[in-house]
């Protein structure tokens, strides 16, 4: 199984790549198999540049 894993930011706590790490995290404590793919958004807004990293 494969999830991908598509966040924007949590305005004023995490940036989006830290969301999409944190919930990356989350999956493969119970899920070590199952591969994963980190995708971050942005609105255009802040953060915007940071998705393309």
């Amino acid at each position: 199984m494969k999830i991908l894993i598509a966040c924007d930011s949590f305005k004023g706590s995490l940036g989006a790549n830290e969301v999409c790490r944190a919930i990356e995290n989350g999956i493969k404590t119970e899920l070590p198999d199952v591969r994963t793919v980190c995708f971050p958004l942005a609105d255009g807004g802040e953060g915007t540049v940071e998705s393309f990293y």
